[in-house]
């Protein structure tokens, strides 16, 4: 037991210490309690998992009886009810994750490259039970002191728990996937109606929780206050957006409406589950297009290296000649994109650290598109260096929706200066407006004008390498596919970091992880491919708003801030006010919006009618990743609506229905009891029930046109005889990624092929860590090891191969 040091609190009569002295007392006891907290996460991190869940559980059974002795009270009750829950939850979690560890190796790429949805399901699950390890140690040395904190400690537990119990649910999810797929096979393998019903299950599971007091557990501390500034902002745009605002005036809106997105957590997690669910993809558009804005944009440069050359390049939508790399004599025309809206201009960037021959020619400056006062940042230099033997021709991610070559310019331009070669990124036309095959068309368009054109860049071009992220990695390698198909000229290698690689819905290991990634929700991930796919065609563009015009948005847009103002302080004054107990929830929020529970009553006062089970018998079919007759065979050079099918497949409701639910209902009890032991709603154990989302029904497009299993689109799915013209492909992905499956799947397809492939995961980084190279020492070293990975291309190859 431990009890209060000293005489007594601060400021009390007669303390000899004087301000000073308290202040650096203070402060150092708070890098104490960092210190000891950080060596009891690394001794928890040490210990196998049988020994963590014992040593949880005893500490939990402890907790239990302490709480249940000190009476009927209302608090040590809920303390006592968590301890319970975290008890039985942790029981009934080992199991599960020892078999899901046990075979997760049979799973990795290699020895040397342990990594799959798997163990980082297994990993996060671990995260969860240390930090609720950690707050039980905490709770037992300190429950007896004046000054513990029984509210917040309370609070804290309540969140984990119901963290640990979805982390259960998905752990059951994941015996189904490993019980269902072919040996090796990490994604869903059935047939178009079991993906849906596995789905439809799935997206049910409560997911606030996870985006509270519990937002980035899984991630490296230094990534958290970054994650929970996204979300807070995130919330507060969701409530601004869709009123017709500019970019700039929903943004300043945002800023002093989200007082009490930060101080109350659980509200912030049910809002952030409502706006990933309910808000179509225009909103996820805006939000990351935010980088975009001028301002924010200038602040970014600043802070990253300096580089002589940054030009915005317009290559007009002209024909010209490629020689075929079997024939050099022989010429193949490269058309300009078209698809969708018909012939147009491509922009591309030109980024240079220094100013190189050609760069500054009259021809590429014909070329050059304005920006305004940033357009061109070409410094003239007493000299020019000579063309680089290399380029680096990047393509720039964004769920295939949005950003600009602008928003990743920061770490283009250390890319530019570490490597010494120019890089030219591709600013392609983006989905719902120009959905697939518009971006491909325009990538490979630049693609090969840039190795027609290369000089004008400030290279020879004696090795290209081909790098991008995200959907840009998906990109990458479609258009090393079409090059192929094409017979022009392939890049010397891929650089791809967390590429998609697996656009069609299916269920994996990792994709689980989306029910908590703060920045890749499933439903996000649904909404972008959708669009991507053809299926979001609807203009959101307001008649009222076009009317007003730049003056008329202007007024109102200042007069909405001016409102947002009062309502800003006002809502900080309440939300103060109700940490101090002067005004009660009931006075603050509306009886019809029970946002401000906390998550144990939010989650677990949900009717067990709402765990419905799926009425969809499994079966077993084997979708063969090597080709199949849709497929197969020689790959055809137009991507021609006749050719790949139709561009708007239909929607599939996801959710359960709620007016039918009693037809399903009655149809399940109806069900024999070899029936039920089928289906996917019944793999959890008797007496676990999953927190539901208290959301609602809402639609989630399920895509299963051609288009998605285009070979073009989901390059995962392509046959061998595509595969083997790739080039050597290096891959960067993040362990705890909702797409890491698409890695490291795409890296055994191509091993299996024989083609030289790496695979390096890096721990504890969220999808997009290029984009926050900044930020701290873990992902400056991920994006340090992409940047080794695009020099391992240039590097021309010598008598022995590098590893």
């Amino acid at each position: 037991m431990d009890t209060a040091e000293g005489t007594g609190p601060a400021g009390a009569p007669g303390a000899p210490d004087s301000k000073t002295n308290k202040e650096g007392s203070k402060s150092g006891g708070r890098r104490r309690w960092r210190k000891l907290k950080a060596k009891a996460s690394r001794l928890m991190h040490s210990m196998d998992l049988r020994t963590m869940t014992q040593s949880l559980v005893t500490l939990a059974e402890d907790n239990i009886a302490f709480f249940s002795s000190q009476g009927p009270g209302e608090t040590t009750r809920r303390l006592s009810g968590v301890f319970t829950g975290i008890r039985e939850q942790a029981l009934g979690l080992e199991p599960a994750l020892g078999q899901l560890l046990s075979v997760a190796h049979l799973f990795d790429l290699d020895a040397e490259t342990p990594a799959n949805g798997y163990r980082s399901l297994v990993h996060t699950a671990r995260c969860c039970l240390a930090h609720l390890l950690h707050k039980a140690r905490y709770v037992a040395s300190n429950r007896r002191s004046i000054f513990f904190r029984t509210n917040h400690n309370l609070a804290e537990l309540e969140a984990y728990l119901a963290a640990l119990t979805q982390l259960r649910a998905l752990a059951y999810y994941a015996q189904r996937l490993l019980a269902t797929n072919r040996p090796g096979g990490l994604f869903f393998e059935g047939d178009e109606e079991l993906t849906t019903d596995f789905l439809r299950e799935y997206v049910t599971l409560h997911k606030g929780c996870f985006y509270g007091r519990c937002l980035g557990f899984q991630f490296a501390p230094a990534i958290r206050p970054f994650l929970q500034t996204i979300a807070i902002g995130l919330v507060s745009f969701g409530e601004h957006y869709k009123r017709n605002e500019t970019g700039l005036g929903v943004t300043a809106s945002s800023l002093f409406t989200s007082g009490r997105f930060a101080i109350d957590p659980e509200l912030r997690g049910a809002e952030f589950e409502r706006i990933a669910q309910n808000l179509d993809v225009h909103f996820w558009k805006a939000f990351w297009n935010i980088t975009e804005i001028e301002v924010l944009s200038s602040l970014a440069n600043m802070a990253s290296a300096t580089v002589r050359v940054s030009r915005l390049l317009s290559l007009p939508p002209e024909a010209f000649e490629m020689p075929l790399t079997t024939d050099p004599k022989l010429m193949v025309t490269i058309s300009p994109p078209s698809a969708h809206t018909g012939p147009g201009p491509v922009l591309v960037r030109l980024i240079s650290y220094d100013l190189r021959e050609g760069q500054d020619s009259e021809e590429l400056s014909s070329l050059v598109k304005s920006e305004g006062p940033r357009s061109l940042e070409l410094r003239p230099r007493p000299q020019q260096a000579p063309r680089s033997r290399s380029l680096v021709v990047h393509i720039h991610g964004g769920g295939f929706v949005a950003q600009t070559s602008k928003s990743h310019e920061p770490y283009l331009k250390t890319w530019a200066q570490e490597l010494g070669v120019p890089i030219l990124s591709i600013d392609y036309s983006l989905a719902p407006e120009a959905p697939f095959p518009r971006a491909l068309e325009e990538c490979f368009y630049a693609y090969c004008w840039a190795i027609k054109h290369c000089t004008l860049l400030g290279s020879t071009g004696e090795r290209i390498c081909l790098a991008g992220d995200s959907a840009g990695g998906n990109l990458c390698f479609t258009v090393s596919l079409r090059a192929a198909a094409y017979g022009v000229r392939v890049p010397d290698g891929i650089m791809a970091a967390y590429p998609a690689t697996m656009l069609q819905p299916a269920a994996s290991p990792s994709r689980l992880l989306s029910l908590m990634d703060p920045l890749l929700p499933l439903s996000v991930l649904s909404k972008c491919v959708s669009a991507y796919a053809g299926g979001e065609t609807e203009d959101h563009c307001d008649s009222d708003q076009k009317a007003l015009g730049m003056m008329g948005l202007v007024r109102r847009d200042t007069a909405l801030l001016l409102r947002d103002l009062r309502l800003g302080a006002s809502s900080w004054l309440n939300s103060f006010l109700e940490l101090s107990g002067h005004k009660s929830h009931q006075n603050l929020m509306p009886k019809a919006e029970p946002m401000r529970r906390s998550v144990s009553e939010a989650a677990l006062a949900q009717p067990e009618e709402l765990g419905m089970d799926s009425l969809k018998n499994l079966t077993r079919h084997d979708l063969s990743l090597r080709g199949s007759p849709e497929t197969s065979g020689t790959p055809e050079l137009s991507l021609s609506a006749e050719t790949l099918g139709p561009s708007t497949p239909s929607d599939v409701n996801f959710f359960l229905r709620s007016e039918d639910a009693p037809e399903e209902v009655e149809t399940r009890d109806e069900l024999s009891t070899q029936d039920k032991g089928l289906s996917i709603g019944v793999t959890f154990p008797e007496g676990f029930h999953p927190r539901r989302s208290s959301q609602g029904p809402t639609r989630m497009p399920l895509y299963s046109s051609p288009i998605a299993k285009n070979p073009f689109m989901s390059p995962l799915l392509a046959p061998d005889n595509m595969l083997q013209s790739l080039p050597t492909v290096h891959i960067v992905a993040c362990a705890l990624d909702p797409m890491l499956d698409d890695s490291v799947m795409f890296a055994r397809r191509l091993r299996s092929l024989g083609k030289p492939v790496t695979l390096r995961v890096v721990e504890d980084l969220p999808h997009g860590f290029l984009s926050l190279a900044a930020l701290c020492r873990e992902t400056r070293e991920a994006a340090a090891l992409c940047v080794e990975r695009i020099r391992l291309v240039l590097t021309p190859p010598g008598p022995t191969s590098p590893v």
